[in-house]
């Protein structure tokens, strides 16, 4: 069987000023067929997996583009009509192909498209015609589409948040679309939409426990999958939202009852299933009333991962106003100061502006007299599994005031305690340690710390979700109507 791939990933946050270019593709880089081999542990580790189920199955893989870039505004329409078009032409000299498997995010905006994705998969579509199968592997914090549905047989997103499941949920794609193309089964989907907006954690309950009966579903009675799209709130776009959709093997009647369970269940338990989020002052209070640590602090509304700017200065300078020492703080995208701090030199003692560069939801700029530490001229966050993310040129300063600070020049969430660590920051003797990060941080951040709290500040990332400033999608949804089903 010859299977055709390719992965085009992004998400896009409709209300960042700064749109999605090359640059930002580039910065995480865009390979033409050969990210397996010259990136396996980073964009092309799913992709060597892929190859590795097909040829265990005697299957062939012919890979086409793979990108990736950091979350902001909408995609410029040039870049992704280039991609677009790179995918397509790879395929029409692939073909004919016996199957069809994207990579992709679910969530990416272009300029003069709200779906990229189901724009892509109906011109797949168009290319193979409607025997071959198309498999889709998306994120979880996607919009699912109409298009998407109609042009795709198999799509399946994330279960986890952090999503430790990627490679999982790409052999079930793999699985189903070869299942699909042999001829065993006919998919056939049902989506149920929960009319809400919100994030949710897997992290804990109820939500830990939610995914575990969604999974139950699962290989029972012609039940082919069961997926949860929590959408993106700062996507705003037609089909945002939260969505439960099932697969089932062509019992359409059976997938929309499936669907209907967990939509249901998740409606019964939404005000107990939301993250809750403290101030800033409070979370320094809880947090320094224990004994030791560390206590992580995310830094939920600067995270890039959502579009952030990663450079806000909210909490840094709280720190210091009152006098909190003992605290590692990153990653903060500022590459003025990298570069101020690479030309004074390591063991060089001076006042250094830091962050707040960016725009109004990135802060005020703090001035400290710090002491750079160490710099490295490519510096990556190791992840457990063997995934490396790229941070760029980093500097590690330490202030006057007691606080230890990664400064980088890539703008990436902190995901792992390598950042810190690799530098030679002992995360172990810290009282605390606040991470710009949402939720990604919490598989390798949560078995060092001694208590995780999620804080509120005024940057980029609002979770007043009831009054997001929607123009495009409807705003029938819980938690802006409190009955979004009694509701036209």
């Amino acid at each position: 069987m010859r299977i055709f791939t390719a992965t085009l990933i992004t998400e896009t946050n409709t209300f960042a000023p700064s749109p999605t270019g090359m640059g930002g593709y580039e910065a995480y880089g865009i390979y033409h067929g050969n990210a397996s081999s010259a990136e396996p542990e980073g964009l092309g580790a799913a992709t060597v997996e892929l190859r590795r189920l097909a040829d265990a199955d005697g299957h062939e893989i012919v890979e086409s583009l793979t990108t990736m870039a950091q979350p902001s505004g909408r995609t410029v329409q040039q870049a992704y009509e280039r991609f677009r078009e790179e995918i397509l032409t790879d395929l029409k000299a692939a073909l004919p192909v016996d199957a069809v498997i994207l990579l992709l995010h679910g969530a990416m905006v272009a300029e003069y498209c709200d779906d990229c994705e189901g724009d892509l998969i109906e011109a797949v579509r168009t290319l193979v015609g409607e025997d071959v199968p198309i498999g889709v592997e998306l994120d979880l914090h996607c919009h699912f589409t109409e298009k998407m549905q109609l042009n795709a047989n198999v799509i399946v997103c994330f279960k986890e948040y952090p999503h430790t499941d990627i490679i999982d949920r790409m052999r079930e794609v793999f699985a189903l679309t070869v299942a699909c193309a042999e001829g065993r089964i006919r998919p056939v989907t049902v989506a149920y939409d929960c009319r809400m907006v919100g994030v949710w954690h897997t992290t804990r309950e109820p939500m830990s426990g939610f995914v575990k009966r969604m999974q139950a579903l699962e290989g029972n009675g012609g039940v082919l999958s069961v997926s949860f799209g929590h959408g993106f709130p700062w996507g705003d776009v037609a089909d945002s939202g939260a969505k439960i959709w099932v697969i089932t093997d062509n019992d359409e009647a059976l997938a929309r009852r499936i669907a209907t369970q967990p939509g249901q269940e998740l409606w019964e338990m939404r005000k107990e299933a939301r993250p809750q989020a403290v101030s800033i002052d409070e979370a320094l209070d809880h947090a320094l009333a224990f004994d030791g640590g560390p206590v992580v602090l995310a830094d939920v509304a600067d995270n890039p991962g959502g579009g952030a700017p990663c450079d806000s200065t909210f909490i840094l300078q709280r720190l210091v106003e009152r006098g909190v020492d003992n605290v590692a703080l990153g990653c903060v995208y500022d590459i003025g100061a990298v570069q101020t701090c690479r030309e004074a030199g390591i063991g060089t003692r001076l006042t250094l502006r830091i962050g707040g560069k960016t725009g109004v939801s990135s802060g005020a700029s703090v001035d400290l007299t710090v002491t750079v530490r160490a710099i490295v001229d490519e510096h990556v966050q190791r992840i457990e599994g063997g995934w490396v993310s790229r941070l760029g040129s980093a500097v590690w300063v330490f202030s006057d005031s007691g606080i230890d600070i990664v400064l980088v020049t890539v703008r990436e969430q902190t995901i792992a305690p390598t950042a810190f660590t690799d530098l030679g920051i002992d995360l172990k003797s810290k009282r605390l340690v606040v991470v710009k990060s949402m939720q990604h941080f919490h598989a390798e951040f949560a078995p060092i710390a001694r208590e995780v709290l999620y804080v509120s500040t005024p940057g980029a990332l609002t979770p007043d979700f009831a009054n997001l400033p929607y123009r495009v999608r409807s705003l029938n949804y819980w938690p802006r109507v409190e009955s979004p089903f009694l509701s036209a």
